[in-house]
């Protein structure tokens, strides 16, 4: 229990840095990025099922950091992402990967996206090796040590 209670902990304190930077975090490449990262954690066994994919969407909508942007485009992009994922998931998360890194040079959003990343992965209270693995190398795709998140 004291692990749940760590990864819960860990969260929620993520999201509150998130929304304490949720008006910088109005770019385009920021919301592209964030949906690929949520497709990628969603994927991150090599396959979403339909519980997953409204799980995800459920907290995509359900996050203020997201609610800067259309809630519908959102949706496409998520949509966009997972198909690219599922239809070739190694081929698929080398494209994922390169829109994460577009937000490199900008260290606030860089951090708000893998950010997201461990908040989607713990929403079901099981931040699994997978996951975790997915968000490390997203970590290298904006030039943030995985160290900096405890991955």
């Amino acid at each position: 229990m004291a692990l749940w209670n760590r990864l819960r902990e860990s969260t929620q304190t993520m999201q509150t840095q998130l929304l304490s930077k949720k008006n910088e975090l109005t770019s385009g490449a920021f919301r592209d990025a964030s949906m690929a990262m949520c497709a990628l954690v969603a994927a991150a066994d090599g396959s979403v099922d339909a519980a997953e994919r409204q799980r995800t969407a459920s907290l995509i909508m359900g996050n203020e950091v997201l609610q800067n942007f259309p809630a519908d485009d959102l949706q496409r992009r998520f949509n966009d992402y997972v198909a690219k994922l599922t239809a070739d998931f190694d081929f698929g998360k080398v494209a994922v990967l390169q829109d994460i890194g577009k937000v490199k040079k900008k260290p606030a959003e860089a951090r708000a996206v893998i950010q997201i990343g461990i908040v989607i992965g713990g929403a079901d209270g099981d931040f699994d090796a997978a996951e975790k693995a997915v968000v490390r190398e997203a970590c290298f795709a904006v030039g943030l040590p995985p160290a900096e998140f405890e991955l």
